[in-house]
């Protein structure tokens, strides 16, 4: 799990895909949150259509790559829990804090990736790696 997180963390910019409400793919700009209690965590709002897509298909998947051509697949289930040490954890990125003041926001949605399955590969050659998580 560990080199999936520095991946993420490195590669700050990821892509989240949905199916979106009107049974076509969505794309768009993610940040990973953090890993806490064995899950990765990442937030949204829930007036946002990502939000929407996901209540009603929760599978996604989320992509980056590394300037040296290597990427991350992240493919699970998104879990929305109502976790206030998530959400406290989301706030340590000025942006998100930015976004929305503190975790007490009423709109502020966390989410973790359930049954998350991850792929790291590049272009050396060598097989992908693979976690479950």
């Amino acid at each position: 799990m560990q080199e999936v997180i520095q991946f993420l963390q490195e590669n700050p910019v990821q892509y989240l895909a949905t199916v979106g409400r009107d049974g076509r793919a969505k794309c768009r700009p993610f940040m990973f949150s953090g890993e806490l209690d064995g899950k990765l965590w990442f937030c949204t709002n829930h007036t946002k259509e990502v939000y929407q897509d996901m209540q009603r298909n929760p599978y996604i998947e989320i992509t980056t790559s590394s300037p040296e051509y290597a990427w991350l697949r992240l493919s699970g289930e998104a879990t929305f829990e109502n976790n206030m040490a998530a959400k406290e954890m989301c706030m340590r990125n000025p942006i998100v804090k930015g976004q929305y003041g503190g975790a007490d926001n009423p709109i502020f949605e966390v989410f973790y990736l359930k049954n998350a399955h991850a792929v790291l590969a590049d272009f050396s050659g060598n097989p992908p790696k693979e976690y479950t998580l």
